[in-house]
């Protein structure tokens, strides 16, 4: 899939960036000491504390902020699911007549629903724009013919078109939290400190005559696959970590209302 080619393409990009920044300050320290053998640099150890700690400060704050966006979408599909079947479920209180119409609706839409997330984690969010459009026009289709049925049954008011609001608004729930991120900014002066620590480390290295492959190899995997999984709690449909799974809940209700 192009998603997942690309999330490993991330990946790899950012794991030889990382190596070439090692490299790269590598050979800066060493042309660094080779000028002054014996001494170290004042102040080296307290700049790549900082560097570090800022790192990590970062890291921490930004993985635990897209974890639970991750979790809230989670969450957000079965708040929707509960919203439709308690809808439906509650079409029974409209007068016989208007039921099968209504009925049909929201078959359609529930249909829609599914295949706008289907949509978005084949072909990204681009492609669903759609099929979107389709569910809020079948919104607004429920919404009319519900109002109409209440007419001539005050009582249904009450219980039913609060139900369908709730199912009308968690969508736009949905749809802004697929939009809400943190500001591409943060994204790059992570990549921008994970890339500078990198070159101090390898400048600390540069004192030696040899390098430790080992350590800089655990360096670039562990930089480059944190900021990997970090995207991908924020883009659940595009990468390796999805929601997909709970989309089943959706397709339980759709099968319910046979």
């Amino acid at each position: 899939m192009p998603s997942v080619v690309g999330a490993f393409l991330f990946f790899v990009v950012l794991f030889l960036a990382t190596l070439a920044c090692v490299e790269l300050g590598v050979r800066f320290g060493r042309r660094a000491f080779a000028l002054d053998p014996g001494r170290r640099p004042a102040g080296l150890g307290t700049v790549e504390s900082v560097a570090f700690g800022l790192l990590a400060l970062l890291l921490a704050f930004t993985f635990s902020g897209a974890a639970d966006r991750f979790d809230r979408r989670r969450a957000q599909i079965v708040a929707e699911a509960n919203d439709i079947g308690t809808a439906w479920l509650r079409l029974d209180l409209v007068p016989p007549a208007a039921q099968p119409k209504l009925r049909d609706l929201f078959r359609r839409y529930t249909d829609a629903r599914i295949e706008t997330y289907r949509t978005i984690s084949e072909s990204g969010l681009a492609a669903a724009a759609s099929v979107y459009e389709r569910s809020v026009t079948l919104q607004n289709e429920i919404w009319s013919s519900a109002v109409a049925a209440c007419r001539e049954r005050p009582d249904a008011n009450i219980v039913l078109l609060p139900a369908l609001n709730e199912m009308i608004d968690i969508t736009t729930t949905r749809l802004a939290a697929t939009r809400f991120h943190p500001p591409k900014i943060v994204y790059v002066i992570l990549g921008v400190i994970s890339l500078a620590c990198a070159f101090l480390v390898g400048y600390e290295m540069g004192a030696s005559e040899t390098r430790s492959w080992p350590h800089v190899l655990v360096l670039a995997a562990l930089l480059s696959f944190t900021l990997y999984v970090i995207l991908d709690f924020e883009y659940p449909r595009l990468g390796l970590l999805r929601v997909d799974d709970f989309d089943e809940l959706l397709v339980q209700v759709r099968a319910s209302m046979g």
